[in-house]
């Protein structure tokens, strides 16, 4: 039986590389200025997806039916708030002193009354989170947000957002957990709770969109220039 197992395994994963190396996935005629390497990134997202189905969406699944609701989202929340502590740095750096007073109060508040975070009492003390990273200080900064590039296992991302990637892991409390076994138990715990709290979107996106890919990429670059501009994106008469 294990034999079997690992073979299914070296399967899926030797057919997920196929699409990636080949690169020829189908793209339309039309080229989308934001995404000047449509075709290695549909491989690449061809990839992911492969992998997902085959890997992660059946552990968020998992993770979702032993864990009740109430301990899912205590999870969900203690991640929250280390990444609250990211967002402190980068309000900073953006000169958004308000931003970066209600998410220390927050990361205060979470982390001694709330149980490590387990229990979002700042939320309740109306405290706001702003969830501000190193890709939207760039743009704060007018980096421009570069190519769209889908990144293996991470998904969705641009030219700015892979230095978004690099600081972002400098600022993730996680990081500096000695112990290897815990930084990865931890990391992974995160990936596949994160999974589990998307899997009703993924699951409607997959019945309404013509195309998920151009469906994902034109979600994913519309909400990071929405929180860029906190909200309120100069239009752009180009894809108006």
């Amino acid at each position: 039986m294990a034999d079997k197992s690992l073979l299914k395994q070296a399967q899926v994963i030797v057919t997920a590389l196929f699409f990636v190396l080949s690169g020829c996935a189908t793209t339309s005629d039309y080229q989308d200025p934001r995404d000047p390497i449509e075709g290695f990134n549909r491989a690449m997202y061809s990839f992911n997806d492969v992998l997902d189905k085959a890997l992660v969406k059946p552990l968020a699944q998992g993770y979702k039916t032993i864990t009740s609701a109430s301990v899912n989202r205590g999870i969900s929340n203690f991640f929250g708030n280390l990444t609250d502590v990211g967002s402190v740095i980068n309000n900073l750096l953006q000169f958004k002193l308000k931003h970066a007073a209600s998410d220390v109060g927050r990361v205060l508040v979470n982390t001694t009354i709330g149980w490590l975070g387990f229990i979002d009492v700042a939320s309740n003390m109306n405290l706001q989170k702003y969830d501000e990273d190193f890709g939207q200080t760039l743009g704060t900064w007018g980096v421009g947000a570069g190519p769209y590039i889908v990144l293996p296992l991470l998904g969705p991302s641009s030219g700015r957002g892979v230095f978004d990637v690099v600081v972002g892991w400098y600022t993730n409390p996680v990081s500096y957990v000695k112990s290897n076994y815990w930084r990865n138990s931890l990391a992974a715990l995160r990936a596949i709770d994160t999974r589990a709290d998307l899997l009703g979107t993924s699951h409607v996106m997959e019945e309404a969109a013509l195309d998920p890919y151009e469906f994902r990429r034109d979600a994913y670059l519309q909400k990071r220039k929405n929180d860029v501009y906190d909200g309120a994106p100069p239009p752009d008469p180009e894809f108006e």
